[in-house]
């Protein structure tokens, strides 16, 4: 199993429409992505712009190669990409306990 954590920063003000769009992208096309386990989404509160979303998939082929390649991934980004106000930080890791 694979976590990603994407780090998210978005506009002032944003917040509510963006956690909206988050879990309709979430809910509608990433939980259709092969090797889909699970997505979390937590909110700064020091930083209130800024949010750590955590997707485990079944392997990283299925995020970097599956997800990424195929059609899902533009419907994805339709949805929260306009809420970004930087690319998103985005890396793998492994679970190790």
């Amino acid at each position: 199993m694979i976590l990603e954590i994407a780090e998210i920063q978005i506009p002032p003000g944003q917040q509510a429409a963006f956690e909206a769009a988050i879990a309709q992208g979430i809910k509608t096309v990433v939980s259709q992505a092969q090797g889909f386990i699970s997505a979390r989404v937590q909110h700064g509160i020091e930083s209130p712009e800024r949010y750590i979303l955590q997707i485990e998939w079944a392997s990283l082929e299925d995020h970097t190669e599956g997800f990424r390649g195929s059609p899902l991934f533009p419907a994805w980004r339709a949805i929260v990409g306009p809420f970004f106000a930087q690319p998103p930080r985005v890396e793998h890791f492994e679970f190790v306990i």
